[in-house]
């Protein structure tokens, strides 16, 4: 029994010292890519050769805030002042696709700048990358995608510093764009139990929704009617000239989308992979 408590207290030990110790920074390893994902259990960041991304004139029903976002990255891109955004709103209606879009237009149009793309569970080490990124000669998106919290957790607050309010802030060669279904970040349900049961329940809840006021743009995403819907389907099907009669592709979309119980742009992709499979056809590029 001795010997379980002492192996437990040496435990807690370690952890206190890897707690107070930093953590090495970062091995950026920056290649000819322009786009890489950050490997937080390698600490490094790991080359995409290909992005899955669809071009920037083929999403349909998201123009306003496309040309809002696209404007900020081009700002950004040409060393000027630019907001971090966070896009928020309904499932399925292209908020990552146009983070990724933007950036293909963007490096296209001869602007150069690198994509990085860091999951939501790797939050916590985000300082440290920022501190890498920060002593490369390059400008940088930095891309999370689905963030939110949940009860319990605390890495939020590492993300607030970094955006706005620490010493150190954001390096200014660093862009942070965000992708999530909840406006604040944070369930709902989690927002209504601080207020339920904090002593104080209106700085409580101020505290956890204040991560979303550090993005400078706030992007709404909502679900699309079906005029949308369909023009989504008209415009994918003619960049990838699928032959298909007009009143036939409405009527087989409409199936889909009934089928799946929603439209958005990523049933409508979906409804297009499909036609295409039995169509025969491949949708390279």
């Amino acid at each position: 029994m001795a010997d379980l408590d002492q192996t437990a207290l040496l435990v807690r030990i370690a952890e206190a010292l890897e707690r107070r110790c930093p953590p090495p920074a970062p091995t950026l390893g920056l290649g000819e890519a322009r786009a890489y994902v950050f490997d937080a259990r390698s600490r490094a960041l790991r080359p995409v050769a290909r992005v899955s991304r669809i071009d920037f004139e083929l999403l349909c029903g998201i123009d306003h805030v496309a040309a809002i976002l696209l404007d900020n990255t081009r700002r950004f891109a040409r060393g000027l002042a630019a907001n971090n955004a966070l896009l928020w709103g309904a499932r399925g209606m292209g908020k990552s696709s146009l983070v990724k879009a933007v950036h293909g237009l963007v490096e296209a149009e001869g602007l150069p700048l690198i994509l990085v793309e860091i999951h939501r569970e790797d939050i916590e080490h985000l300082p440290q990358l920022l501190l890498a990124l920060a002593a490369v000669d390059e400008r940088f998106l930095l891309f999370c995608d689905d963030l939110s919290f949940d009860a319990g957790e605390s890495s939020y607050k590492s993300l607030k510093a970094v955006l706005e309010g620490g010493l150190e802030g954001r390096p200014s060669n660093v862009l942070f764009y965000a992708t999530s279904n909840r406006r604040h970040l944070m369930p709902r349900q989690m927002i209504e139990n601080e207020r339920s049961t904090a002593i104080h329940p209106g700085e409580s809840v101020e505290e956890k929704v204040s991560l979303s006021d550090r993005f400078g743009l706030w992007l709404g995403f909502h679900a699309c009617n079906q005029e949308t819907y369909l023009a989504m389907v008209e415009r994918y099907a003619s960049h990838f000239e699928l032959e298909v009669a007009p009143a036939a592709l409405k009527h087989q979309a409409l199936e889909w989308a009934t089928t799946r119980g929603s439209r958005s742009g990523r049933v409508a992709w979906q409804f297009i992979q499909d036609l295409a499979g039995r169509l025969g056809r491949r949708l390279d590029g």
